[in-house]
C-alpha cells in the first residue's frame, strides 16, 4: 500500500513558476512563522530576566564578535544610539556585557560577554540551535546552501560585507 503524501513544508516542492505572488508570499509566510515559534521560547527566557528582543541580539552579536566596538553593534542592529544605551547599561547592570577602551582609541568601548552573560547566551542558542539543526539536518546540504542564498539576496548589497564579518 502506497504512503499518503505528506504535503507538508518539508516535503513540498517550489512551483516552477517560483516567481508568482502566491510562492513569494508562502516564502514570507514560512519565514514569518519560522521565526515566531523560535522567538516565543526565547521571549519567555527573556521576559523571565525583565529583557526584550533587543537585548538577545545584543547579546547573540557581542558572543558572537567578542570585543566589538560599540559604534559596529550599533550598526548591526540598526536601532538608535539611546536604544542601544539603555540595552547596554541594562545587560551590564546584570553583569552580562562588559566594556573596555579600545586599544588604539581609547575612547572606543569594546563589548565581551561576563561568564555570567555567555552562560545565558548559550542557553538561549542551545535552543535555536537545536531547531535550526534538525530543520537543516531535513533539508539537506543543498537545500541549506540554497536557503542562506535566499537570504543573501534579501541583504541589501551594501550590508553584505558586515554579515561577512561575523564568519570571521
Amino acid at each position: 500500500m502506497a504512503k499518503p503524501v505528506n504535503m507538508t513544508a518539508q516535503t513540498q516542492s517550489a512551483s516552477a513558476l517560483f516567481l508568482r505572488e502566491s510562492e513569494i508570499r508562502r516564502g514570507i509566510e514560512l519565514l514569518y512563522f519560522a521565526q515566531t515559534y523560535i522567538a516565543r521560547k526565547i521571549d519567555a527566557d527573556l521576559a523571565r530576566q525583565g529583557l526584550g528582543r533587543a537585548h538577545h541580539r545584543a547579546l547573540y552579536f557581542i558572543a558572537r564578535k567578542p570585543d566589538m566596538a560599540v559604534s559596529d553593534l550599533l550598526a548591526l542592529l540598526g536601532i538608535t544610539k539611546q536604544s542601544l544605551g539603555r540595552v547596554l547599561n541594562e545587560l551590564t547592570d546584570r553583569h552580562y556585557v562588559e566594556t573596555r577602551p579600545g586599544e588604539r582609541d581609547r575612547r572606543q568601548r569594546l563589548l565581551r560577554l561576563t561568564p555570567e552573560g555567555a552562560a545565558f547566551e548559550a542557553k538561549m542558542f542551545d535552543y535555536v540551535r537545536d531547531r535550526w539543526s534538525s530543520a537543516y539536518s531535513n533539508a539537506g546540504q543543498e537545500a541549506v546552501t540554497g536557503f542562506w542564498s535566499v537570504l543573501e539576496g534579501l541583504i541589501p548589497e551594501k550590508e553584505l560585507p558586515r554579515v561577512a564579518a561575523l564568519r570571521g
